[in-house]
């Protein structure tokens, strides 16, 4: 748990920034905070994996996971700035954060049916509430948010740690939405970063109980049973 301590202290700063609205804490917080827990997840003997499982050099291989915290890294420099269209590029760039984590978890074990059913439900039934509000964001929202639904779905089938992050995540960027829609919800921008930072983070080190990289290595595991397993502490 020490080793990630210099990510607490980053997320630490962040949410500061953010209560603050300095937007210097921000530019110095927020783009660490995804390699930090990149760097924690790929040091020599990283979690645990199978006897025989590959690494490279002593170190976890970088999989789709990995990719994933560098797309979330370009997004959230691209958010840091202004405008419309930085905002539809942090947008694309996490997009590429839902589609790597979806690769890197459905290779691990197919997620449960009620899982996708039931984001599949709550992206219909959020994309129709918000569609009038969002205007010409209407069709990048639609089309993100489904992945992120995946993503979350997917995470479902991993452990009970990565559910939580996954359902996070959504909450973050359902926040972001709202508030696309135009509507700011008291203390607006601390929900989105305090549930963007715990979904990170739960995510991260369930994907290192899992075994990481290596998880892609075994005999995929499906039932929904399995996924609830407790993860041992990071």
């Amino acid at each position: 748990m020490r080793r990630l301590a210099p990510f607490g202290l980053v997320a630490a700063v962040e949410l500061v920034g953010v209560a603050l609205d300095n937007l210097v804490l921000q530019w110095l917080a927020k783009p660490l905070l995804a390699p930090l827990l990149l760097l924690w997840l790929l040091r020599p003997g990283a979690g645990r994996a199978p006897a025989g499982a590959a690494r490279t050099g002593g170190r976890r291989r970088f999989d789709a996971f990995a990719l994933g915290l560098v797309f979330a890294t370009a997004g959230d420099v691209a958010l840091l700035l202004p405008g419309e269209p930085a905002f539809l590029v942090g947008m694309g760039f996490f997009l590429g954060t839902q589609v790597s984590l979806v690769v890197a978890f459905t290779r691990h074990r197919r997620p449960p049916v009620a899982a996708v059913a039931g984001y599949l439900a709550l992206w219909a039934l959020a994309n129709a509430a918000l569609w009038g509000p969002l205007g010409a964001l209407r069709l990048p929202v639609l089309g993100y948010s489904l992945a992120l639904c995946l993503m979350a779905a997917a995470a479902a089938g991993v452990s009970a740690r990565a559910a939580a992050g996954g359902a996070l995540f959504l909450v973050s960027d359902l926040l972001i939405g709202v508030g696309a829609a135009g509507t700011a919800l008291p203390g607006h921008g601390l929900l989105v970063m305090g549930t963007y930072i715990a979904a990170l983070l739960l995510l991260t080190t369930a994907w290192a109980a899992a075994g990481g990289p290596e998880a892609a290595d075994r005999p995929r595991r499906t039932g929904a049973g399995r996924a609830a397993r407790r993860d041992p502490a990071p």
